[in-house]
C-alpha cells in the first residue's frame, strides 16, 4: 500500500474518531443533567396511598356554616365558611376534589381541610360557599359525585384510621360503651368535642393502618352489636 494513501486513511480514521468522541459527549449531556436533577432532591409523590388522582366516591353531601365559622378545623386552619373547602373523614388534607351534584349537574372544586361529616350515610361536609355553588343550602343535603383531581401536602401528613361507634351528650354513656367494647380492639378512647349544639362524647376504637381493616371492624360493630359505625382519619 502506498505510504501517502496509508497516511490519508489514518487521518480520516483520526478525524472520525474525534467526531464520534464529540458526538458521544453531546449525547451524554442530557443524561448527566437528568441524573443530577434526580439527585438534587426527591420528587413529591403524584398521589397519596389509596387515593390516586381520579379517585371517585358517591354519596350524600351536607354543609356546615355559621355555627363553626372561625373555629379551628382538624388541620389547624380557621374555618372560613366563605372559602371553597370541605370536610371528609379519610381523604388527606390538601386533597383537591371536584364535587358534582347528581341531581342538577352543578359542580364546585374544593380543598379538604377538615374531618367529617360525623353523621350517618354522608360522605362530605361542604363549606357554605361550596353548598351555594351546588345550590343545596336550602335542602341541606344533596347526592354528589366526588372526584380527586389533585393534592397539596405530603403522604407523611396522613394520620391513623379509627372507627367511631357512638356519640353521646352524657359522658357516662360513652364510657359504658367504651368499656363494653374495649376487649375487641386496642386504642379505644372517648373524645370530647364542643359543638354549637353542645358538648358531645365520641367513642372511637382502634388504630388502623389500612382503610380495608378499619372497614371490617366497622362492619363488625354494625352487624354484631347494632352500632352505627364509620371510619375516619385521626390527624391529631
Amino acid at each position: 500500500m502506498p505510504t501517502k494513501f496509508f497516511c490519508r486513511l489514518l487521518d480520516i480514521s483520526r478525524s472520525a474518531a474525534a467526531t464520534w468522541s464529540r458526538c458521544s459527549a453531546l449525547l451524554l449531556i442530557p443524561l448527566m443533567v437528568g441524573a443530577l436533577a434526580a439527585c438534587s432532591g426527591t420528587p413529591k409523590p403524584s398521589y397519596f396511598p389509596g387515593y390516586p388522582v381520579g379517585f371517585v366516591e358517591h354519596g350524600v353531601a351536607s354543609w356546615y356554616g355559621p355555627g363553626f365559622h372561625g373555629n379551628k378545623t382538624a388541620n389547624g386552619e380557621r374555618y372560613d365558611m366563605h372559602q371553597l373547602t370541605a370536610a371528609h373523614r379519610t381523604l388527606p388534607f390538601g386533597s383537591i376534589a371536584v364535587v358534582r351534584s347528581v341531581n342538577t349537574g352543578r359542580q364546585v372544586t374544593v380543598r379538604i381541610n377538615d374531618r367529617g361529616p360525623f353523621a350517618r350515610n354522608r360522605v362530605l361536609d361542604l363549606s357554605l360557599a361550596g353548598a351555594r355553588e351546588l345550590g343545596m343550602t336550602g335542602a341541606g343535603t344533596d347526592k354528589v359525585e366526588l372526584r380527586v383531581v389533585g393534592y397539596q401536602g405530603r403522604a407523611s401528613d396522613m394520620g391513623v384510621l379509627r372507627v367511631q361507634i357512638g356519640s353521646f351528650s352524657d359522658q357516662q354513656n360513652a364510657i359504658n360503651l367504651l368499656e363494653r367494647t374495649r376487649h375487641l380492639y386496642s386504642g379505644g378512647r372517648v373524645q370530647t368535642v364542643d359543638l354549637p349544639e353542645g358538648r358531645r362524647y365520641r367513642v372511637q376504637i382502634g388504630q388502623f393502618a389500612r382503610e380495608a381493616q378499619a372497614e371490617v371492624a366497622a362492619s363488625y360493630f354494625e352487624s354484631s352489636l347494632g352500632l352505627q359505625a364509620y371510619v375516619f382519619r385521626d390527624d391529631s
